[in-house]
């Protein structure tokens, strides 16, 4: 797809505008709002944070403002499969294993509803820490040497600091910076009872977090400006920093000022695992710059968290379009996507009919 930068603004306004129309010309689409405690990380968010910052809060309010009809489902009801297929499309904000990571996204794709942002398999493997770096591996993306731990394997202390990261999940939940050699084991632990699987062991490399959004409008991908995260009160962005749940505000959000080779390869970088990857919809892109300007990418996250003042609605606001305009692209993305031609069938609801006992 053609690359749109931040700063034509004139095409930036030409998509906006072409969205508008759109929308306006399906007045009736029905909107399922996927959104509920799911993982560790959506429940932390549920249970610590006040209702103003999360996301679902403002994708309610935009989907209102927008004029499309919808309705918040939560995945973890019993009635949740049948009342998706009352609905044209699905916009999920679940972050995290079952909703982030592939699995939601085919049962989507099987129960044939469009759904907002990356299919099955570009959405598995950005979730999977482990998987993700490989990717960037194979595609020439700069990213901090690691190794894999699996439970109740001898891991040595190397001398240099670490970070340790569950393979899946966000916001840093169950992540440890281990500075010393008596840090690592309780913190793969911590890791491994976040998810026990195979554990992600990172260098740890200092410097500014960094951040690139990109969405996907009518005529190309277009790249958000990057953004650096101060975060004055931690050793790195950790969940404490990212929940903010007593609204301190310390942690802020800012254009990057580094030099434009800096920029610019930062934006490379992104666009090429959103194409390695596969990527629709929207993503957003995390690097670690250090002060001599070398940048390492972290993770990408297929479905970026939309609270009233997230990164990825910065980023757009930094571009030139609004929260409304955001969501628009994303149920244009879903809505227009050509959909599989396989002979599935029509779910049905209805009671089981009893099937005759064979003779063994």
């Amino acid at each position: 797809m053609k690359r749109i930068s931040h700063l034509d603004r004139a095409t930036i306004a030409r998509d906006a505008e072409a969205l508008r129309a759109w929308l306006e010309d399906k007045p009736s689409l029905k909107v399922a709002l996927v959104y509920g405690g799911l993982s560790a990380e959506d429940r932390l968010y549920i249970e610590q944070s006040p209702t103003d910052q999360l996301s679902v809060t403002a994708l309610a309010e935009t989907l209102a403002s927008v004029g499309a009809p919808f309705r918040i489902l939560n995945p973890c009801d019993s009635t949740f499969i049948r009342e998706l297929t009352e609905y044209d499309v699905a916009l999920s904000n679940l972050h995290g294993p079952y909703g982030e990571d592939g699995r939601l996204q085919g049962l989507l794709d099987y129960l044939r509803i469009p759904f907002c942002g990356s299919g099955v398999a570009a959405s598995a493997t950005a979730a999977d820490k482990v998987l993700c770096k490989q990717a960037m591996k194979g595609l020439g993306v700069p990213t901090p040497a690691w190794r894999v731990w699996s439970h109740g394997k001898e891991l040595r202390w190397a001398g240099r600091p670490l970070m340790v990261k569950p393979p899946l999940g966000g916001s840093s939940v169950g992540m440890s910076l281990v500075s010393e050699a008596a840090e690592l084991a309780p913190a793969l632990q911590r890791a491994w009872e976040t998810d026990p699987s195979p554990v992600l062991v990172e260098d740890y490399v200092p410097g500014h977090p960094v951040t690139v959004g990109l969405l996907e409008l009518p005529s190309g991908v277009l790249a958000f400006p990057p953004l650096v995260t101060l975060v004055p009160d931690s050793d790195f962005y950790d969940a404490a920093s990212k929940l903010d749940a007593a609204a301190e505000g310390t942690v802020s959000v800012e254009p990057a000022n580094f030099p434009k080779p800096v920029l610019d390869a930062l934006t490379g970088h992104a666009r090429a695992l959103w194409d390695g990857l596969g990527c629709r919809g929207a993503a957003r892109v995390d690097f670690i710059v250090t002060p001599d300007g070398d940048l390492y990418a972290l993770e990408v996250n297929t479905t970026p968290g939309m609270s009233r003042d997230s990164n990825f609605v910065v980023g757009g606001r930094l571009a030139g379009l609004g929260r409304d305009d955001l969501v628009r692209a994303f149920l244009h993305e879903a809505v227009t996507r050509p959909a599989y031609d396989v002979p599935l069938p029509t779910p049905a609801f209805g009671t089981p009919t009893a099937q005759p006992e064979h003779a063994v």
